[in-house]
C-alpha cells in the first residue's frame, strides 16, 4: 500500500494574508480566521474538514477558533481537529494561533456550565487533552456569568496564563461594562485582557449601538482599552451570503436546520435589503458574503473576523474577500440603508 505523501504548508502561505494587530498587544493575526463552531463534528467527514484546514493555512490563516462544546457532539470539533494538528499541522504549531473557551453548557451538573474557576479550569484541561496540546494561545471565558462573582472568573483566566496552560485571555459576549469591569479586574492580577470575542455583521450592529443600561458601545471600549476585537457570524448565519436570494430556503442550508436561523428569517423584508447588498456587492466585483466581510473589516477596531467554511471552495471565496479595495465613501454610504440591526431576526 502506497504511503501518503507528507503534507508541506505552501511556501507562500504568507504572501497575500492581511495580518492586523490585537488592539494594544504585540500578537498579529489573520483578518480572516477559520472558526470551528459548524461543520467540524463528528457530522462531517473528517477529510473534508482536513482539506479545509490545510488549504487555510496554506492561504495564510494562522488563527483557529474553537470551544469546548463545538460539534456536534460536544468536544467533537477540538478532537477533530487534534487529530489534523497531530497528523498534518504538528510541525508548525509555532505559526499557529488555537484559541478554544468555556462557558456554556458541556457535562451534567453543577460544575459543566457557566463561570466557576473549577468548570472554566476543568474544561480547559479537557480541551488540551482533546487537541493533543499543552496549551491553546488564547482561552475565553464564553460568556458573562451573572451568578458568579466576575472576580473568579477573571481569577481563572488569570490561573490559565500563569499555569502555562494558555499565553493569553480573552472574553465572548460581554457587555461593554462587563468588558471594562473584566479588563480592570485582570489588569490589577497582572494579566492582560487580549481580545473580545462579540457577534457582528450587517444585520447585527450591537456593537456599535449604546443599549439600554450602558453609556457606550462596545467597539468604543475595546477602542478605548487597547483590546482586540475578533467578530463571529459576520455573514449573520448565511443570511448574507446569496443561499436565500431566490427566496426559497434549501433543504440543507442552516435556515432549514433551524438550530440558530429559522425559515422565519427569510422574509420580504430581508430579501429586499439583501438584494439591495447583493447588487452593491456585484458592482465592486464582489459576492455579498465577499462584500459582507469587507464591511465588517472596514473599521480599524476589528481585528480579525470569524468565518465557516463547509468546503475548500467557500473558504476560498471568504479568502478573496480580502483581495477588494476598501470600501469608498460613497459605498458605505448606499450600504447604511440596507445594513439594518435586527434583520433575519
Amino acid at each position: 500500500m502506497p504511503t501518503e505523501p507528507v503534507y508541506r504548508a505552501a511556501d507562500e502561505r504568507y504572501d497575500t494574508m492581511t495580518y492586523r494587530r490585537t488592539g494594544r498587544s504585540g500578537l498579529d493575526l489573520p483578518a480572516l480566521s477559520l472558526g470551528l463552531w459548524h461543520n467540524f463534528g463528528d457530522t462531517t467527514p473528517l477529510e473534508t474538514q482536513r482539506a479545509v484546514l490545510r488549504r487555510a493555512f496554506d492561504l495564510g490563516i494562522t488563527h483557529f477558533d474553537l470551544a469546548n462544546n463545538y460539534g456536534p457532539p460536544y468536544g467533537s470539533a477540538e478532537a477533530n481537529f487534534g487529530r489534523v494538528l497531530g497528523r498534518d499541522l504538528k510541525p508548525y504549531r509555532d505559526e499557529l494561533v488555537i484559541s478554544s473557551k468555556a462557558g456554556y453548557d458541556m457535562w451534567p451538573g453543577p460544575y459543566g456550565d457557566g463561570g466557576s474557576r473549577k468548570y472554566l479550569l476543568a474544561s480547559l484541561d479537557q480541551s488540551l487533552a482533546r487537541l493533543g496540546l499543552d496549551y491553546v494561545d488564547v482561552f475565553y471565558s464564553h460568556r458573562p456569568d451573572p451568578s458568579v462573582p466576575i472576580e473568579e472568573t477573571m481569577g481563572a483566566l488569570h490561573t490559565a496564563v500563569t499555569s502555562g496552560r494558555a499565553l493569553y485571555a480573552g472574553i465572548s459576549n460581554y457587555s461593554p461594562s462587563q468588558t471594562r469591569t473584566a479588563q480592570r479586574v485582570l489588569a490589577d492580577l497582572g494579566t492582560p485582557l487580549l481580545i473580545h470575542q462579540p457577534s457582528y455583521s450587517m444585520f447585527n450592529r450591537h456593537v456599535e449601538n449604546v443599549a439600554p443600561g450602558e453609556t457606550e458601545s462596545l467597539l468604543d471600549v475595546v477602542g478605548d482599552l487597547g483590546i482586540g476585537t475578533i467578530v463571529f457570524s459576520p455573514l449573520a448565519q448565511g443570511l448574507l451570503t446569496g443561499r436565500y436570494l431566490g427566496g426559497d430556503v434549501p433543504a440543507d442550508s442552516r435556515a432549514a436546520v433551524g438550530h440558530f436561523l429559522k425559515p422565519a428569517a427569510i422574509s420580504e423584508t430581508y430579501l429586499a435589503r439583501a438584494r439591495a447588498l447583493d447588487e452593491i456587492a456585484a458592482a465592486r466585483g464582489q459576492s455579498l458574503a465577499q462584500l459582507a466581510l469587507s464591511w465588517v473589516l472596514r473599521d480599524e477596531r476589528i481585528t480579525s473576523a470569524l468565518v465557516g467554511a463547509s468546503s475548500v471552495a467557500q473558504l476560498e471565496d471568504n479568502v478573496a474577500a480580502l483581495a477588494a479595495p476598501p470600501l469608498t465613501a460613497d459605498e458605505l454610504a448606499a450600504i447604511e440603508p440596507h445594513a439594518v440591526d435586527g434583520t433575519g431576526r
